[in-house]
Parts: structure tokens; C-alpha cells; sequence
């Protein structure tokens, strides 16, 4: 069974060889790994790992996004990033806020946004082709992410302040970004001709100890954009995904009811994001991407804790509906024999040369 036969057969609740997996860890992690499991590429280190998910994008050909003096770079809406020092690694974050003190709609014109035909999809066909054996993915946790996303352009408090008042600014924000997405998304599924199966969202609905906003705004909103989005990845007959950090169960059986197909990453530390009590309420109406703790199971635990979450997974979705993978990016200090761990549990790992 290769990874797309066992993608469709878990999604469709008709049994496996081994439950779908996939991995996600920031890059001293990755490093780590690749040096313990003895591979020389990143692609080397997924196959090693037994992964079933590979990503296919469009090229990037658009203007130049400089890098400045001050070793920070530009992203596609003028925002700028810079990696910070967290002691055993690094992560990049936004140090420069375009549209942060924006107040008037009308000044977002004097701004350059993105656009799609700053993208090549003449290579999607081929890629898919090449990957035709793994689920293939298109997008990911950046789309379309009002949240986070204009957060990066004008501010984690200003953004809760603009859901708060329905700001003008953060609403046109939020249609030029949907516009943007939809657009590339539509013209990657058009190359690539009936080739994908999953369209990847994002929108980080949830914190720690509940949703980070109201139903009716949620409502208000997003919900429009989320459900054309998911209509244009079924509408070329691929699955939609939604990476949501933090809780999320009360605003879950909306994202079904749009058109949700998989939920990621299912941060079950956070409110009400058991696993056990998730598989009794939404099993078999949404499939399920995570749930295996980077906050403690992965850190923190022994080899056995990893294995008995691993088990526990696989006899819950012992049909189908579940991609074992961590909680997000595995974190610099977690014990890379618990990584390795999990992996085997799940009977994904073999070894590939160096």
C-alpha cells in the first residue's frame, strides 16, 4: 500500500496497512534527526521517517523581497522578519509592521500587495507526477490566516482590537488576502489538473483555554471566505485541511458544517481537545491531522508514554480518520529517541542509507 492508497483508505474509514503520518519540527530538530537517523536531505529524512504527505507549490518569481542591513527580511505584504535567539535556537518573528498604523482604508492603496502572477504553476503537473505515490498537498498554515497572518503586518493586539470593532482596515486586509489566495489556489488545482488531494489551511481560531474569538464573529467574518475556500478545493475534487492551534472544539462542528474534511494539528493539552473525548463526538465527520504532543507526550514523556498515545491513536482509528503527527514543530530539548520513538510505534520508520 502506498501513501496515497493509504491516505484515501483512512479517509474513507476502510482500514490500513498502518495509520498515514506526517512531520513537523523546527530546523535544530531536523538536524538532529538527520544526523542520528544518518540521511544527507531533508527528502531523505521523510522517507527514513515513513512520512505520507509531500508538499507542491508554485515558484516564486515575483519582485525581489529584500533582505535589509539589518539582517531582517521582507515577506509579500511589506512586513519584515528577523530570527530571534531563544538560547538553543532560533525563530523567526515580524520586526517591522507595515500597516500598523493604518487607519484609513483608502491609505492601503498606497501599498504594493501580492499578487498571483508573481507565481509559476508550469512545473505543478510535473511535480505532482513525480509525487503521484504520496499525498500531495498544495498551501498550508499561512492561508489564508487573517489572524496571524495580518497580525505579521500590523499587530498580535491591534488585530484583536480590529476583530473586536470590525476595523475597516482589518476587513479590507482581510478580503485582499482571501482574494490572493483564491486565486493562486485556483490556478495551482488548474495545472495540475485533478492531481491534488489536499488543499492546506490555516487560521488559529484557538488558544490555550478556549477559541480567541466569538462564534458570531467567527460567523461574521471568516465563515464566508472559509466556505468559498473549501468549495474551490472541492470543486477539483481535493480534501481541505486546516491547521488551527490551540482549542478549537467549539467552533469545530462549524468548519465541518463549511467544508472542513481534516482538522490540524488537534492540540489536545489545550480546552476541551481530548482525543478520546474528540473521536466519541466528531468521529467519522471529520478527519483528524496531529494530536501527538509536542507540549508534554513528546517533551516531556518516557519511550512508553510515546508509544501508549501512538497505541491509543491506533485503536481509536483502527478504521480510519487519523494522521498521526505531532502537535506542531517538534521543539529544540524534546528526546529524539521519543521522535524516534513515535515513528515506530506508528510503523512508518525503516532506514535509508547515507
Amino acid at each position: 500500500m502506498n501513501s496515497k492508497q493509504r491516505f484515501v483508505q483512512a479517509m474513507e474509514y476502510r482500514g490500513y496497512d498502518r495509520p498515514p503520518t506526517h512531520f513537523y519540527g523546527t530546523p535544530e530538530i531536523t538536524a538532529d534527526l538527520m544526523e542520528v537517523l544518518q540521511v544527507k536531505t531533508y527528502e531523505d529524512l521523510l522517507l527514513a521517517l515513513g512520512t505520507d504527505i509531500r508538499h507542491v507549490d508554485p515558484r516564486y518569481i515575483g519582485p525581489e523581497l529584500p533582505v535589509h542591513p539589518d539582517g531582517s527580511w521582507e515577506g509579500f505584504w511589506g512586513e519584515r522578519y528577523m530570527n530571534y535567539n531563544f538560547g538553543k535556537g532560533t525563530y523567526p518573528e515580524a520586526c517591522y509592521l507595515p500597516y500598523e498604523n493604518i487607519t484609513d482604508p483608502e491609505d492601503l492603496k498606497n501599498f504594493r500587495m501580492p499578487s498571483a502572477d508573481w507565481f509559476d504553476y508550469s512545473h505543478i503537473r510535473e511535480d505532482c507526477e513525480h509525487w503521484k505515490d504520496y499525498v500531495i498537498c498544495i498551501q498550508g498554515a499561512g492561508t489564508p490566516d487573517f489572524m496571524n497572518g495580518i497580525a505579521r503586518c500590523r499587530g498580535v493586539t491591534q488585530v484583536l482590537y480590529d476583530v473586536g470593532t470590525e476595523d475597516p482596515v482589518y476587513l479590507e486586509l482581510c478580503r485582499q488576502r482571501f482574494e490572493f489566495f483564491y486565486e493562486m489556489i485556483e490556478r495551482t488545482l488548474q495545472a495540475a489538473e485533478g492531481l491534488i488531494d489536499v488543499v492546506c489551511f490555516g487560521e488559529d481560531l484557538g488558544n490555550q483555554g478556549g477559541i480567541m474569538i466569538s462564534p458570531a464573529k467567527f460567523e461574521k467574518m471568516f465563515a464566508p471566505f472559509m466556505k468559498e475556500l473549501f468549495a474551490l478545493a472541492h470543486k477539483y475534487n481535493a480534501r481541505t485541511m486546516m491547521h488551527c492551534c490551540g482549542s478549537v472544539h467549539d467552533l469545530l462542528q462549524r468548519l465541518i458544517d463549511l467544508g472542513l474534511d481534516i482538522i490540524e494539528v488537534v492540540q489536545v493539552d489545550a480546552a476541551k481537545m481530548n482525543i478520546e473525548d474528540l473521536h466519541r463526538e466528531f468521529y467519522k465527520k471529520v478527519g483528524f491531522c496531529g494530536s501527538m504532543s509536542v507540549q508534554s507526550t513528546l517533551p516531556f514523556g518516557t519511550r512508553e508514554d510515546v508509544v501508549r498515545e501512538v497505541n491509543l491513536r491506533k485503536e481509536l482509528f483502527k478504521e480510519g480518520g487519523m494522521i498521526i503527527a505531532p502537535t506542531h514543530a517538534i521543539q529544540v530539548g524534546t528526546p529524539i529517541e521519543n521522535i524516534i520513538a513515535m515513528y515506530e510505534a506508528i510503523g512508518s520508520l525503516h532506514t535509508v542509507c547515507a
